[in-house]
């Protein structure tokens, strides 16, 4: 039990160190101004190759980019459940355990986002209605990543039905697969923007998994 529970926080510090590591080379890395208006971004010999071969499609930007909002209802949807058993069982102690850590890896996976909108790493390939956004991590893969496989988890021990759970998962999985496809094949991301955000993603979630079964396993 000790073992597996080391075993789980080393490979999430690792996708978190490996997420620093990455956004260190992205900032130091082959940087040149190939960005709109003379914008720097780092592997510029790969990330530009990547982007010309992948081109623009805005309306595969503006699909991902509604269906965004599926794991945003994901995560509202919970927080509604939080304050239905916060308002039955009149007591944040008496909420489900792993709705109270759903809660807090919410606000970090918001704050992760705000840092790079603040601390900006390099900007996107196209102007986006004439300006300059931050790009990196993409934050629909950020966003993406982070909330359909907690919802997933969620979801797995609340659906009885194994048929119905299974085929919830994949469909969530697919989807997930998908948003990020579709917004790297986009061309509004850097591959290196991607990239970070899937590691960043990888990272967090892991995060959130290694404490719910440290929680279970003490049960």
């Amino acid at each position: 039990m000790k073992k597996e529970n080391q075993k789980n926080l080393c490979i999430t510090l690792g996708l978190l160190a490996a997420f620093v590591l990455w956004t260190i080379a992205v900032s130091f890395f082959d940087v040149q101004t190939i960005g709109p208006r003379g914008s720097a971004v780092g592997f510029a010999t790969l990330n530009g190759l990547f982007h010309h071969i992948t081109g623009v499609h805005m309306l595969l930007y503006t699909i991902t980019d509604w269906l965004s909002l599926v794991p945003l209802g994901f995560a509202m949807g919970f927080a509604v459940l939080g304050q239905v058993q916060l308002i039955k069982r009149r007591s944040l102690l008496k909420v489900d355990f792993s709705i109270l850590v759903l809660g807090g890896y919410y606000v970090l996976v918001m704050s992760a986002y705000t840092l790079f909108e603040v601390f900006v790493i390099n900007y996107r390939p196209i102007l986006i209605e004439g300006y300059l956004e931050a790009s990196y991590p993409s934050s629909t893969t950020l966003l993406v990543l982070c909330m359909m496989p907690t919802a997933i988890s969620q979801l797995n021990g609340r659906i009885q039905d194994i048929r119905v759970r299974k085929s919830v998962s994949c469909l969530m999985i697919l989807f997930s697969v998908f948003m990020v496809m579709g917004r790297l094949f986009s061309g509004v991301h850097w591959f290196t923007d991607i990239f970070g955000g899937i590691l960043l993603s990888a990272g967090l979630v892991m995060l959130y998994h290694t404490i719910i079964i440290w929680k279970a396993k003490r049960h």
